[in-house]
């Protein structure tokens, strides 16, 4: 009888421990191939499994939640060498960029697939500018922080696929955050250099020169073949404007006389367009144009850039819960990189 209880005693424990091993919560900005390669599951057979088993429990664009506890698809042994191996090279192929906060400053390179690009980043405004300003209640929303989070997705999703990224606005102190209000700050600098202070028209193209001349600088520099721009601005509609009611899908700009940059803004909406479809099936048909303008830092910018308009942070319902939602930030963030993903195989 004591052999019979030690025993079940023995496979009670056994189960406790597998099923520990087999569920655990990601880290901040984790996306699922990530959180599988740190759980030694990195070939692709997991990551169907994987969306199988949490279908229920993921966020928008198949994002991961903080605090969720998802499970994990079991490892095959036959791979258990391989998988070790893998993560030990794979652990080896890190990075440091302070901007993105203490928790995300050390991050994972996980694959090579924008070896060889360099990307400039600039958010809208900051600095003396917080640029479009939108009220809930007594909290004031402004674009620059939105625009800025993004952005710092966006640098890190880049990064981890092999990229050299040049972050233009950067703020010392605010990493990517989670929180639905972002605290509002004047602490943005273009790489450290405080930004052009005043609110005329004139002080506006001094702070725009300040930007594509630190892109151009920067640009000159490198070696990389393949170099584009991106700056990342929220929409926003006059009060008076009735159609501040009215969603506004993400829209790009690009200067007239730059095929590359009509290029990008083409497949970055064609991108959009997609995961849109895949993630929102139930949606009436995205909208978000690409156009031709002529604006300051298109015109002046050496590199092929494009000018996206990410959502009215007037709108109240769907474009304000696209910028207010973490994850919604985060999805926009993979979305872009997608795209530019694909204008870098298109052009390399």
């Amino acid at each position: 009888m004591r052999k019979i209880l030690v025993l079940l005693l023995f496979i009670a424990s056994s189960i406790l421990f597998t099923f520990s091993q087999d569920a655990a919560s990601p880290l901040q900005g984790e996306g699922i191939h990530a959180f599988l390669r740190r759980h030694n599951r990195s070939e692709n057979e997991y990551y169907q499994k994987f969306i199988e088993l949490n279908r229920d429990k993921l966020g928008t664009d198949r994002s991961l939640k903080r605090g969720v506890s998802y499970r994990l698809p079991p490892l095959v042994k036959t791979n258990s060498v391989k998988q070790t191996n893998s993560t030990k090279q794979t652990a080896l192929r890190t990075g440091t960029e302070p901007l993105f906060g203490k928790d995300l400053a050390k991050y994972e390179i996980v694959s090579d697939r924008l070896k060889g690009a360099c990307f400039f980043l600039a958010s809208g405004h900051g600095g003396p500018d917080p640029g479009a300003i939108a009220k809930v209640g007594n909290i004031e929303l402004h674009e620059d922080e939105y625009a800025y989070d993004i952005m710092l997705r966006l640098a890190l999703n880049l990064l981890k696929e092999g990229a050299t990224v040049h972050i233009i606005t950067q703020d010392a102190k605010d990493g990517i955050r989670d929180d639905e209000y972002l605290s509002n700050s004047d602490r943005e600098t273009y790489m450290g250099e405080k930004i052009h202070p005043g609110y005329t028209k004139k002080d506006q193209s001094l702070r725009l020169k300040q930007q594509s001349d630190k892109i151009n600088s920067l640009s000159k520099k490198s070696k990389a073949k393949y170099q584009r721009a991106i700056f990342l601005h929220l929409d926003s509609r006059s009060s008076k404007d009735p159609s501040q009611k009215r969603p506004i899908d993400m829209y790009f700009y690009y200067w007239t006389g730059s095929a590359k940059g009509k290029q990008l803004a083409n497949t970055l909406k064609e991108t959009i367009y997609a995961s849109y479809r895949k993630a929102q099936p139930e949606r009436e048909e995205y909208k978000g144009p690409t156009k031709e303008r002529d604006l300051y830092v298109l015109r002046n910018t050496k590199p092929a850039a494009v000018f996206a308009e990410l959502g009215n942070i007037q709108n109240e319902g769907r474009d304000r819960q696209r910028l207010l939602n973490s994850n919604n930030r985060q999805a926009i963030a993979n979305w872009l990189r997608d795209g530019l993903i694909k204008d870098y195989n298109d052009n390399k």
